[in-house]
């Protein structure tokens, strides 16, 4: 029986939060599950393909007899760093969601893949004001543009990725947020939503993914102190609606994930850089 038989998937990605969610669950329902990875990792029951998104470096050894892809790789700096720095604000690396995108997607239709599931992120628009936001746009419209026929799932912020944030504001005594409405998500959820999205006949565009709750940020973020057993003031800053969009603080249209913030909180530490728990929380989807 050939690869195409079995139903091989690719997951970029496969090493981050997400990514290792995704594989879990993956590996989870018996299926056959290959990762794109720099530096392969130990799990036997993964079938481990070096090579690097960015320039398109084994890329087409990784493909072979690939029937899905799930593109779940992306590179935000202040992801990595877990704080915002002025630089943010006027530029983001390009190599991973735009260039990568497009190495994946030229050797995906090569490769004749069935079905190319692409990982964004919600409230994208031509007039977003954030670097990142902008990248990753450009990287749905390359998907949209290819002849491979192809899903897009957006979701919004992680979960950890909030945590991240916070953690990193706490030497600040005041805490000046905007107060805006935000749908955080565990990721977890976001994993279980994409896997049925892949396994769906249906393509293009899939319904957003969010948390369960839709709340002004100060909310989410009095939440993380209590819970952490912290004191600081909160400052709520009243901006337009267009202009939260533009900072990308939307809530998600569509599909609802059922791990609350505090759930996630009292279920995880906060995470040190570098920090990658082994062990997902169950998915409740």
């Amino acid at each position: 029986m050939s690869n195409k038989e079995t139903g091989l998937t690719l997951v970029t990605g496969g090493t981050g939060h997400l990514g290792r969610d995704l594989v879990q669950q993956l590996l989870a329902a018996g299926r056959r599950v290959r990762v794109l990875a720099r530096q392969p990792g130990s799990d036997a029951r993964i079938d481990w393909a070096r090579g690097d998104l960015s320039n398109g470096d084994g890329l087409r050894d990784a493909l072979d007899g690939v029937t899905t892809v799930i593109n779940a790789a992306t590179f935000s700096p202040i992801a990595q760093r877990g704080y915002v720095r002025l630089i943010d604000l006027f530029r983001t690396p390009r190599a991973v969601d735009v260039d990568g995108t497009r190495h994946l997607l030229q050797e995906s239709e090569r490769a004749g893949v069935e079905h190319f599931v692409h990982v964004s992120i919600v409230g994208l628009d031509p007039k977003n004001s954030l670097p990142y936001n902008r990248v990753k746009l450009a990287g749905e419209n390359l998907v949209r543009q290819s002849d491979l026929p192809w899903s897009i799932v957006r979701a919004a912020p992680f979960h950890y990725l909030m945590a991240c944030l916070l953690r990193s504001m706490r030497w600040l005594p005041w805490w000046p947020l905007p107060n805006s409405v935000m749908q955080p998500v565990a990721t977890t959820d976001v994993a279980a939503y994409l896997i049925r999205c892949a396994d769906s006949p249906d393509r293009g565009m899939h319904d957003e993914i969010g948390g369960p709750e839709a709340k002004p940020f100060p909310v989410f973020a009095q939440q993380y102190l209590d819970i952490r057993g912290l004191r600081r003031r909160l400052i709520r800053l009243d901006i337009s609606e267009e202009k939260a969009r533009r900072m990308g603080f939307v809530a998600a249209n569509g599909c609802k994930g059922s791990v609350t913030w505090r759930d996630w909180l009292l279920g995880h530490a906060d995470e040190p850089k570098g920090k990658v728990r082994n062990t997902p929380i169950p998915p409740h989807m």
